[in-house]
């Protein structure tokens, strides 16, 4: 039987690429716990920008599985050592995704806008000098600038452009991040959100945030009867209280 996702022994590496880690880890965890969702959501289009090792892509697709099989997959990388290892992976685990190294969606936006269905970033969101930012070689999977914000405000009106109107983005964030002002400035935009998973280790603390449009009053009736029974939500009320 099938892996319901990607197995470390399979996943590629390369010295100049991130390795699965706990943030990884956390980012799975949130797609298995929305599986059922997920295969409802029956995603045409799944796309993840800043692909690194491939762990996370090739996950999403097992988890998707035969549930979604004409669904398609696109990965980002602005590392072009991440873009061959996560080929690897994905061949060692029989599953295909087209591959492009770009920064974040860069030539893609009029190819894509409006059509992805579901997006998982695990972004670069270490707070770091602001000249670490965009550095060749795996410091670009980390370095994420004033309060680790660099990079995923790049990120978050790439998202807007290209999610569909029932598209969902799920986005690991870090605790000096802000999470609540992401989320306020999304819901400015007409995103709800929910955190999907929350974890916290020795060196941080982390949220995967789910957004969708507030406009798919389907979704949200769903992630609203959610939230009265996962405790990721009381925690999120908490971050906008």
């Amino acid at each position: 039987m099938p892996s319901k996702i990607a197995q470390i022994r399979l996943v590629s590496s390369h010295p100049e690429v991130y390795e699965p880690c706990d943030d990884s880890f956390a980012l799975v965890d949130a797609l298995l716990a929305d599986q059922t969702n997920l295969l409802m959501h029956n995603p045409k289009l799944c796309m993840e920008v800043g692909c690194g090792s491939g762990y996370v892509i090739t996950s999403l697709a097992l988890v998707l599985g035969q549930a979604a099989c004409s669904a398609y997959y696109i990965a980002t990388d602005i590392n072009p050592h991440a873009v061959r290892v996560t080929r690897e992976t994905l061949e060692a685990h029989g599953v295909h995704a087209e591959l492009i190294t770009t920064d974040i969606a860069s030539g893609l936006e009029e190819r894509l806008a409006g059509l992805v269905d579901v997006m998982v970033v695990n972004p670069p969101y270490v707070p770091t000098p602001e000249e670490e930012v965009g550095r060749d070689g795996i410091a670009s999977a980390w370095a994420g600038g004033e309060n680790g914000r660099c990079v995923i405000d790049k990120i978050l009106p790439v998202a807007d452009k290209l999610l569909s109107d029932r598209g969902w983005l799920y986005m690991v964030t870090l605790t000096a991040n802000n999470p609540s002002e992401i989320c306020l400035q999304m819901r400015d935009n007409g995103y709800a959100s929910r955190i999907v998973v929350q974890r916290s280790t020795e060196e941080e603390s982390l949220h995967v945030i789910k957004f969708w449009r507030d406009s798919d009053d389907r979704l949200q009736a769903n992630e609203v009867g959610a939230a009265n029974k996962t405790g990721p939500a009381r925690i999120f009320e908490s971050l906008l209280s």
